[in-house]
């Protein structure tokens, strides 16, 4: 007997395109809500035509769509029409939220303004993933990478004297999304003590600065350097720092004291960095940082990843491999815990390994049921069931291509 969910009983409408708004309606359902995607006539959300990432076809199945837009119904409607938007609107009376990531301009020119759905539902939670927030004018269309730029993230990566790096992985935008679905759940949380929905929104932008926030705060505290891309070779703290192998690069984390330098010395079976005069201190590691990072370079080159990572462990030292894609889908603790895990794919007919469920709970567990629906697919039911529209209203709406 399945578990009863955290958002049993939420309705969501949602009107999302590409990844930040699907991914925030795809936690929400994942959270046992009914999550209704309403898509264009014309295709269908976007996402559904990815079936490449950079031009590399990637897999048999639109894992792109199908992961971000799991445990789903779709409905299409055309909401230029005025039939389009009647539909919407009862879909709304019905709901609990109303879930977007498109800008408002083209939302008002629906007619799907916050003001007229929440003059039709005042307790509806009118949620926005937006690009750059609600205030301040920008609507323009956003990416990750550009507002990565935007905010000044990209500058901190790459080495010195070489172009800015975007971290890739959707970052901003999962974040985003995550940002969007806490807001929902907050704004539930408050309308169950009063009544009353709320404007929400959780933006691209606000994400990047949530995501670089450590250095956010340092740089408005008047540590500007932290803000530029520094060099490893150049790391202020030696004992933080990436190093090469003879296999892979491993990445330790300590704090620059005497104990510790002690400690990685063993590991790396170095006694002559204990001995070298330049090393005796903290203040003198900081301050020929470059040799010793020279010096550490040298001799872990010569050791095997696996190797060094055993030795750093046994001393105490927080380190680990730099893993690549290949080796973390055979990390026992990512399955163990469902980060990643296997769903049934309608598409190709068979299980496929998927991203999984980010958030633990004991009583009330998240939980992968379907992957993204086929276009369209519960519109009739919806119809029906839901709305309560006649068969004959369907099929005149059909007529009218206001459906599909």
């Amino acid at each position: 007997m399945s578990k009863a969910k955290a958002l049993e009983g939420i309705r969501v409408v949602e009107l999302t395109i590409w990844l930040q708004g699907p991914v925030a309606g795809q936690y929400l359902a994942d959270l046992g809500a009914e999550v209704i995607k309403v898509e264009r006539p014309d295709g269908g959300d976007q996402g559904r035509g990815v079936a490449s990432l950079k031009s590399v076809p990637v897999g048999d199945f639109n894992w792109y769509f199908m992961t971000a837009n799991r445990n789903k119904k779709s409905i299409v409607i055309d909401l230029s029409k005025p039939e389009g938007q009647d539909i919407l609107y009862r879909l709304v009376e019905k709901a609990d939220v109303f879930l977007s990531n498109l800008t408002q301009d083209r939302l008002a020119s629906w007619n799907l303004s916050y003001e007229k759905l929440s003059a039709i539902n005042p307790r509806l939670i009118y949620a926005m993933t937006t690009g750059y927030g609600p205030m301040g004018g920008i609507s323009k269309p956003a990416f990750d990478i550009t507002v990565q730029t935007l905010t000044g993230t990209a500058t901190r990566i790459g080495e010195p004297g070489q172009p800015p790096t975007y971290t890739g992985n959707g970052t901003g935008d999962t974040c985003g999304a995550t940002m969007g679905a806490l807001g929902v759940m907050l704004a539930l949380f408050h309308r169950n003590r009063t009544g009353k929905g709320q404007f929400v929104d959780g933006s691209l932008y606000s994400a990047q600065l949530f995501l670089g926030a450590p250095y956010l705060q340092s740089y408005l505290a008047g540590h500007h350097e932290v803000a530029m891309q520094r060099s490893r070779r150049d790391a202020p703290n030696p004992l933080w720092n990436l190093y090469p192998t003879s296999g892979k690069w491993v990445y330790v984390c300590a704090e620059n004291e005497d104990a510790n330098f002690a400690a990685m010395s063993r590991a790396l079976d170095a006694p002559e960095l204990l001995q070298d005069a330049r090393f005796a201190t903290a203040p003198l590691r900081n301050a020929n940082n470059q040799a010793l990072i020279a010096a550490i370079d040298a001799v872990a080159t010569q050791r095997p990843h696996e190797e060094l990572a055993a030795a750093l462990a046994r001393e105490n030292l927080p380190a680990s491999p730099v893993n690549n894609m290949a080796d973390l889908v055979k990390d026992e603790q990512a399955w163990a815990n469902q980060y990643i895990m296997k769903a049934y794919s309608d598409e190709v007919q068979r299980e496929v390994q998927i991203r999984g469920l980010p958030l633990t709970l004991s009583k009330t567990p998240s939980e992968v049921q379907t992957l993204g629906p086929q276009l369209g697919q519960d519109t009739e039911t919806l119809m029906l069931d839901l709305l309560g529209y006649e068969w004959a209203a369907i099929e005149e709406l059909k007529a009218k291509e206001v459906i599909l």
